[in-house]
């Protein structure tokens, strides 16, 4: 499975954003879909995550103000994230889940970079 995500830029605090990802490969495999993010100096954390039933998980740092979506059919996930904050500025790595191995799937990551 391979990841293509696009859509991350530069934008102030309290705009909007919208990244996208598109699956290719073996794509029958993925089960969840979402997006981490890794700012410098720290950890890669969970930003949000969806399953192929349309579930989704948030971090605490986002809920409210991110959306992520998904398109089944054209094996996709998007992530709309409104009132950027400064602290959100970070790579953003679209993600994917094997459902029939332990195995994950990345992206190549997207630069967001929020200014104050």
């Amino acid at each position: 499975v391979q990841l293509q995500a696009s859509g991350g830029g530069l934008v102030q605090a309290g705009g909007s954003l919208r990244l996208s990802c598109a699956a290719s490969g073996s794509t029958f495999r993925v089960n969840v879909m979402g997006w981490y993010r890794q700012a410098p100096g720290n950890q890669r954390e969970l930003v949000a995550t969806i399953t192929s039933g349309g579930y989704t998980k948030y971090a605490d740092s986002v809920k409210g103000r991110f959306t992520i979506s998904r398109d089944n059919a054209k094996n996709m996930v998007s992530l709309t994230m409104n009132s950027l904050k400064p602290e959100d500025t970070a790579v953003y790595y679209c993600y994917a889940k094997d459902r029939y191995i332990l195995r994950d799937y990345w992206g190549q990551g997207t630069l967001v970079t929020v200014s104050s």
